[in-house]
């Protein structure tokens, strides 16, 4: 996956230190640099790829056992968050969605109450935001917005120039109408519990 910094970031099952699966970097240029190799401490063999959150930093799991769930940020700095056990998961390894609640949600192929895997969600305390359907446009084009609690919003403004022209479509979906004078940076929403920031810039084409 492509980062916001234009970088690359990925991850590999196996090879790295131990032979347990490595995270890496790579530059427009094609040159890699290795981040991280995995261990059977804190969880080996990452399969799912990695997610940038709203946040800016990296995250990912681990299916091999124990598998677990990961901080990483784009200079290589790991934090474990989450060790499974057979309770609650085993083998994770389709990746982690964040969802505009700030959560991230992935499925687990072993462990649960019957041992034929769980669904499950993490919760590290990012606040809520909207997402953009398409991350560019044109003046004068329609941005569609994803997120929560956007019945009622009084304004969105597209890098601090608010949009005249705008409709919640239902309290997850609304529309606005990119204003004259935009460029490219955030889409801020401010909705009746307060204000949402988009997770990527929405980037104006002239």
């Amino acid at each position: 996956m492509q980062a916001a910094d234009g970088n690359f970031y990925g991850t590999t099952q196996n090879g790295g230190t131990l032979n347990h699966g490595t995270a890496f970097k790579m530059d427009q240029n094609g040159a890699v640099s290795v981040l991280r190799s995995f261990d059977s401490t804190t969880g080996p063999n990452p399969d799912g790829g990695l997610v940038q959150a709203s946040d800016g930093n990296l995250y990912g799991d681990t299916w091999g056992s124990p598998s677990s769930l990961f901080q990483m940020t784009t200079g290589g700095t790991f934090t474990l968050l989450h060790l499974f056990t057979p309770q609650d998961g085993g083998g994770v390894g389709d990746g982690l969605l964040q969802h505009t609640n700030g959560k991230f949600y992935g499925t687990a192929y072993t462990g649960g109450k019957a041992g034929d895997g769980t669904l499950f969600s993490l919760d590290v305390g990012l606040p809520p935001f909207v997402s953009l359907v398409k991350h560019q446009g044109r003046v004068g084009n329609v941005a569609q917005i994803l997120g929560q609690g956007l019945l009622g919003s009084t304004s969105v403004t597209f890098n601090g120039v608010p949009a005249t022209n705008f409709h919640a479509v239902s309290n997850f979906y609304m529309t606005a109408v990119v204003p004259a004078g935009a460029t490219t940076g955030p889409v801020v929403v401010t909705t009746p519990s307060g204000t949402l920031t988009s997770n990527q810039k929405f980037r104006i084409i002239h």
